[in-house]
Parts: structure tokens; C-alpha cells; sequence
């Protein structure tokens, strides 16, 4: 997959709403990534290599190596210049260049001294960000290790492609089991960090099993899907919904305690008993956990099937909040 040849750089709305389909900014670190960069390093025989995304406001680091961080400030990033561009940026010589001789990360730490930036364009013609190779001495950068450079972006992009199909899951539509535990992730992490709350809520398809041996597997692919469309008209821009296996199925509520999480599942629970599926009802029990009672992904998915085992034993069709080991109506 080459770089389109005739990008659109002028318009910013369109390039952000691009960035943002990706799913990408503030994902975990990847293996994926970090070998693209590895790979700069070697071929190119520079100290830095950065995979950068590059949002409304800063530059944020996909893979890094050779420095420590997650991004910078837009507006004084090197990769800002280099997504608004046709084609490759390169610098041998910051010092010389006036349109980066004053850059504080000339001047100052890491004293770049030599730039060489290629973008990361998706197909519809939108830079999104940068794979780049730094150094801390001036240098040319050759004809081949440009060449080598645009390569390893096109590589780059695929993998963003790669992630994002990953994330879905084919029979629904709704997010991958991976993909859903990576925003556990997050949540967890920015939970440790700002103590912003977050809960989970894990449901799961009452009697589904009676489902397809009454009526038949396609029918209960049917089911699965008007659970899915019922559960993404309700939710809401910030949290995350994803399928973890057969018919369960995982809600992630940002900025949520434990009670509003109970709120918010009782009004998944009403619209899932509310469905019609061509003549056919369903109802769906509900396991619910905060964030506030784990200490990894695991075991708030834990806490969560805690829930939702109160809630089958208990009658299904209800909701149960999971927490410190005891369950609650």
C-alpha cells in the first residue's frame, strides 16, 4: 500500500474525523508498531524512531524508541509539519533551517539535529500522523532510506487497518473481545492515575442455548444482532460495548459509580425485554462492577460475572451489583 500522491491538507475536520475512526489514540503500547520503529533505528542508524498520531491539539506517541514520553504539544511537534505536507519532510540540519532552527526540542532536550518524517495517510487521502527517524547529529538521509522510510509507513498503516478489524467482531458488529479488554485497560489505568470512575456491566442472553435449539442457529444470530443494535441505540458517545463470547456480551460506562452503573443497566434490561424479534422475546441478566473494587481486568470481569451469576440464580431477567465479593439488587 503506497502514499497517496495528492493528500487532503486542507481540510482539518475531515482529517480529525479520520483520525478518529482509526480508534488508535491512547491505545496501549503494540508489539506490532514497535517493530516498525525498531526497524528505523536499524535501517536508517538513528538514535529515535516515533509511530505519532496527531490529534487537535498534540502529537501522541503510538511506538517510541529512543526516548521517554507518550507525545508532545501539536503546535511545537516536527510531525505537525509533516502531516501537512504532499509528501516526505526531511532535514539534515535543523540548525540551518529556519523553520526549525528555534524548536525547543532543537534547542533544548533531545537537541534534534536531523529529521526525516514521512505521513501516515489513510486511503481516503487524510494524514493522520507520522512515522519518523531522528537523529542527534546532522546528516543527509539518502535516496534509499527514504524510500525505506515511506515503505515502513505504508506498513504502519496497514497495521492500523490490521487493529481495526480486529476490534469488530464478525458476527455482530459490536467490539472484539481484545478490543473491548483494551478499554478495560484504559479505564483501569485512568482510574489509577485520576481516580475517574468507570463500571462494567456484563450481560448475558437469557436462555439462548433454548434459542437455537427451538428455532435454529439463525435465528438466534438474529437474536444476537437485535440485542447489539438495542444496546448501541442506548449508549452513550464515551462508553464502549463488545462481545466476549457466545452471547455475552460487555458495557463499559465511563464516569460511572457503582449506583448510576445500576441505573443505567436497568434501562439496558427494559430495552432488551421490550424487543420483538420477529415474534420472538428475550430477556438478558445483568452482572455489574466498578472499577473502585479491582485491580486488573480480570478481576473486574470477575466481579462483574459475580453479578451476573446472582442475577441467573435470582430469576434472570434482572440486574445485580457485584462488590468486594458480596452482590446487591
Amino acid at each position: 500500500m503506497g502514499l497517496i500522491s495528492t493528500p487532503k491538507l486542507d481540510d482539518e475536520a475531515g482529517r480529525l474525523a479520520a483520525l478518529e475512526r482509526t480508534e488508535i489514540l491512547d491505545t496501549p503500547r503494540d508489539p506490532a508498531f514497535d517493530r516498525i520503529t525498531s526497524l528505523v533505528r536499524m535501517m536508517l542508524g538513528v538514535p529515535i524512531s516515533a509511530i505519532t498520531f496527531v490529534d487537535g491539539n498534540r502529537s501522541w506517541f503510538k511506538s517510541m524508541q529512543g526516548l521517554d514520553g507518550d507525545g508532545s504539544a501539536r503546535d511545537i511537534s516536527f510531525c505537525h509539519h509533516t502531516i501537512q505536507s504532499s509528501g516526505m519532510t526531511v532535514v539534515p540540519d535543523t540548525a540551518l533551517d529556519s523553520g526549525f532552527q528555534d524548536n525547543p526540542f532543537v534547542r533544548n532536550d533531545p537537541h534534534v539535529s536531523s529529521y526525516c518524517g514521512a505521513p501516515l495517510q489513510t486511503p481516503d487521502g487524510y494524514n493522520i500522523g507520522t512515522l519518523c527517524a531522528v537523529d542527534t547529529v546532522s546528516r543527509p538521509f539518502s535516496e534509499a532510506q527514504i524510500a525505506i522510510l515511506k515503505e515502513l509507513a505504508a506498513l504502519a498503516m496497514e497495521q492500523v487497518d490490521l487493529r481495526r478489524i480486529a476490534q469488530t467482531d464478525p458476527l455482530t458488529g459490536a467490539l472484539s473481545r481484545r478490543a473491548i479488554t483494551a478499554v478495560l485497560a484504559a479505564e483501569l489505568e485512568r482510574y489509577a492515575r485520576y481516580e475517574r470512575c468507570a463500571s462494567l456491566l456484563l450481560l448475558d442472553v437469557d436462555h439462548f442455548k433454548a434459542v437455537n435449539d427451538t428455532h435454529g442457529p439463525a435465528k438466534g444470530v438474529e437474536v444476537l444482532k437485535a440485542v447489539v443494535d438495542c444496546c448501541e441505540a442506548l449508549i452513550r458517545p464515551n462508553d464502549a460495548f463488545g462481545r466476549i463470547g457466545g452471547e455475552e456480551f460487555v458495557i463499559v460506562l465511563a464516569d460511572t459509580d457503582l449506583t448510576s452503573a445500576m441505573t443505567a443497566a436497568e434501562r439496558y434490561r427494559q430495552a432488551i425485554a421490550g424487543l420483538d424479534i420477529g415474534g420472538l422475546k428475550v430477556t438478558a441478566s445483568f452482572g455489574v462492577a466498578s472499577v473502585a473494587d479491582c485491580a486488573s481486568v480480570e478481576a473486574w470481569l470477575d466481579l462483574a460475572d459475580k453479578g451476573l451469576y446472582a442475577a441467573k440464580a435470582g430469576g434472570r431477567n434482572r440486574c445485580e451489583a457485584a462488590k468486594g465479593g458480596e452482590t446487591a439488587s
